[in-house]
């Protein structure tokens, strides 16, 4: 059923700063690090300050060191409105710009290219459509596949749809469509969508539920969903069977709008990160043909309705019907956006611990884990004011962030 138009989390005000729930262990210092500092461009060095007391963690800890900081290099501010970053095998960057281009940025950082040519028309752009993730084929050194999710505008409105070309200089060529999310509608918003390739080089595509609600339960549609297909777009052996009448891409279902995605570094497990309503905000571990409980379950609240645990739809609680989240969000949505596992050197103390962006909560988030289970978390460089819309770790052990107003950021010492 249709779900009459709304305020979206990505859209609200920065929340409040809570207090702190979670610290930062000493800094290992790695001097040969250090020394590529005096290459950069202009910083912004900032203390990587908690809070979130109040948003679903119960792990409160002592006030981070004041000296552990880190710095937030700005490389570039020419992007527009990006969405979706891939490093190619040489460094540069493909970047997607939501108005429907896609350019190359330099590996310093410093240099953006003019778009790249064959990329097909977007449908519209208001609101969360356009042009949105990329990734880069497996076997990209022998065969340059490139693959990208957009919304398509066709009969009945428009869908995140899955396309792939040939990267040849400035062009991209033999480009195609292997994937069309089913049914298109008339909403502006919830297209998801990352792109996350297993290590058995199938493709998993997160796709959020278009403002629809009730057919993220349905699985004979594609809205609210996990799929996995293989690079030409058909479907792989494997995949969970979900009924008689499920479409076989299916890998999980009951997601809103899931914006991050990642596999995790010693599972090789897919996990996401989900927009609730008003709160709700989730961190997921997927579990093939796992429903995820939207819209009958959620720890966000109805629009409209006064933020408390009265409101939370369907109780809250998910199990044991539905998959409990590792990590949510409340009273306030941060509107999450992005997702990496850390397993670079440049942040040792880092190792395994799960990062996101936040949207309406302009910050990016460190969520530290015990397998599945959620030992502490902190908001980081939240005095940048930005909204984090992809995050990455580069082959140089950093992290880059893009952000909504056209910065491509790199977080290093």
């Amino acid at each position: 059923m249709s779900h009459p138009a709304m305020l979206y989390p990505e859209m609200l005000p920065t929340p409040a700063a809570a207090p702190a729930d979670s610290h930062r262990r000493a800094l290992i210092g790695i001097a040969w690090k250090w020394a590529a500092l005096a290459t950069t461009g202009p910083a912004i060095v900032v203390g990587m300050s908690a809070c979130g007391s109040g948003d679903g963690s119960a792990n409160a800890a002592p006030t981070p060191n004041p000296q552990a900081l880190g710095r937030a290099v700005v490389l570039t501010s020419a992007l527009s409105s990006p969405w979706g970053m891939a490093f190619l095998p040489d460094g540069r960057m493909l970047v997607t710009q939501r108005s429907g281009t896609l350019v190359i940025v330099g590996a310093n950082g410093s240099t953006v290219s003019s778009p790249l040519s064959g990329v097909p028309a977007v449908g519209s752009v208001d609101e969360e459509g356009g042009l949105l993730d990329v990734a880069i084929d497996p076997d990209f050194e022998t065969d340059p596949w490139v693959y990208w999710t957009y919304s398509e505008a066709g009969r009945g409105g428009s869908g995140t749809a899955v396309a792939r070309g040939r990267l040849s200089g400035t062009a991209l060529t033999n480009v195609q469509v292997i994937f069309r999310q089913l049914p298109k509608v008339s909403g502006k918003a919830n297209f998801g969508s990352r792109l996350v390739f297993r290590s058995d080089k199938t493709l998993f595509v997160t796709l959020g539920e278009r403002e629809e609600w009730s057919p993220a339960q349905d699985l004979t549609t594609h809205l609210g969903k996990v799929v996995r297909i293989q690079r030409d777009g058909s479907v792989p052996v494997g995949n969970p069977h979900l009924g008689v009448s499920a479409r076989p891409e299916l890998w999980s279902f009951g997601h809103r709008n899931p914006q991050g995605a990642a596999l995790h570094p010693t599972t090789g497990e897919l996990w996401l990160v989900d927009h609730g309503p008003q709160g709700g905000d989730e961190l997921n571990r997927v579990m093939p043909g796992g429903n995820f409980g939207w819209p009958i379950k959620s720890y966000g609240c109805s629009y409209g309705a006064p933020v408390g645990t009265a409101c939370r739809i369907g109780g809250g609680t998910h199990a044991p019907t539905y998959i409990e989240p590792v990590s949510y969000w409340v009273p306030r949505s941060i509107a999450p956006s992005g997702l990496v596992f850390y397993t670079g050197v440049g942040f040792p103390e880092w190792q395994g611990n799960a990062f996101l962006g936040a949207l309406a909560g302009t910050a990016l988030w460190r969520v530290e884990l015990s397998g599945a289970t959620e030992v502490s978390r902190e908001r980081l460089f939240a005095n940048l004011g930005e909204r984090i819309r992809c995050v990455r770790q580069g082959p140089d052990g950093w992290l880059y962030l893009l952000t909504d107003s056209g910065k491509l950021i790199r977080i290093e010492r």
